[in-house]
């Protein structure tokens, strides 16, 4: 136990470490190629800081733990909007901008509502069980082509029209630095998810109770950390771009390559949490229109911390 727990704050260090390095390493090379901070968060931050994502379903389907593949998606989506972005606009509110109101957001939304209906077989085929299966996998990875091929033409174009800002780092520099940011990121979350499903494991907790708490918690931490980074570095657009692209990422990409090893079976259970997962994007959509246009306030943020803070109490009242 007390080795698990030194693993355990090592693992933040790790983690805290390496999403300043990220976001230093990030920030640079989108000065340097003249590439907005959202382009970057949505895509170099946003999948390194999915990689413990990636990294706990595929061991997950190879040992058949599919409450722990489920439950680490479910969870992290959940975590990252209710509370990453909770924290984060509580620091720093967030300014977010207009493509992302109306394209990276609604995306984020609609990768959710799919997989509320490709989980539902039972409630929408009339199957006896609900399974995301290799076909639905495929299909997942499909919208993730098309989220990939509408962030290379929101890059060109930022590209295009953007401004050109005073050069920091070299890219060699820079590079480094995001390659050591990812590799404490995914180390540290390694470590950190380890010792906290051990410690969970210890107290008797099911296993997706464990996985939609501790570790979406654990494998969200990257987040959390880059997020709140870049707040207290007012740069919200890569705090809000690395929740948005991971949301997307998580569904898309973690939850298509998932199924492909092992099909997911969905319980009944999981409907909630699917709906969490929707409703947390519905509200950051709204939330882009009531006070200043385009903007987390701290109220906001505020909302979005009792919103999860109100599931969790329902959730351990009910499983």
């Amino acid at each position: 136990m007390a080795v698990q727990i030194l693993l355990l704050i090592a693992g933040f260090v790790f983690l805290i470490g390496g999403a300043s390095w990220l976001v230093d390493g990030a920030s640079s090379l989108a000065r340097r190629l003249k590439i907005s901070d959202l382009a970057v968060g949505l895509t170099v931050v946003a999948f390194g800081t999915s990689c413990p994502e990636l990294f706990v379903n595929i061991q997950s389907a190879v040992r058949g733990d599919t409450a722990i593949a489920i439950g680490n998606i479910l969870g992290s989506n959940s975590f990252n909007i209710l509370v990453i972005l909770g924290v984060a606009s509580l620091i720093y509110p967030l300014s977010i901008t207009q493509g992302t109101v109306w394209k990276e957001i609604p995306f984020s939304l609609l990768a959710a509502v799919l997989l509320g209906v490709m989980a539902n077989d039972a409630l929408f085929d009339a199957s006896k069980s609900n399974l995301l299966d290799r076909i639905d996998g495929l299909v997942m990875l499909a919208f993730f082509v098309l989220f990939l091929y509408y962030i290379a033409g929101m890059m060109k174009n930022s590209a295009e029209e953007g401004t050109v800002h005073p050069k920091s780092l070299t890219v060699g520099k820079s590079l480094l630095l995001v390659a050591a940011g990812l590799a404490g990121l995914v180390i540290g979350a390694r470590w950190v998810v380890g010792g906290a499903v051990f410690i969970a494991t210890r107290s008797g907790v099911s296993e997706g109770v464990i996985a939609f708490t501790l570790v979406a918690a654990g494998t969200s931490v990257p987040e959390l950390v880059t997020s709140v980074v870049a707040a207290v570095k007012k740069k919200p657009g890569i705090a809000v771009g690395n929740v948005v692209g991971s949301n997307i990422f998580n569904i898309f990409l973690v939850l298509g390559v998932t199924p492909l090893i092992r099909p997911l079976t969905f319980l009944p259970a999981n409907r909630y949490d699917i709906a969490l997962v929707i409703l947390a994007s519905v509200l950051l959509f709204v939330f882009m229109f009531t006070g200043k246009n385009r903007k987390l306030d701290r109220w906001e943020g505020a909302l979005l911390l009792l919103v999860y803070a109100g599931y969790m109490v329902f959730l351990f009242m009910n499983r």
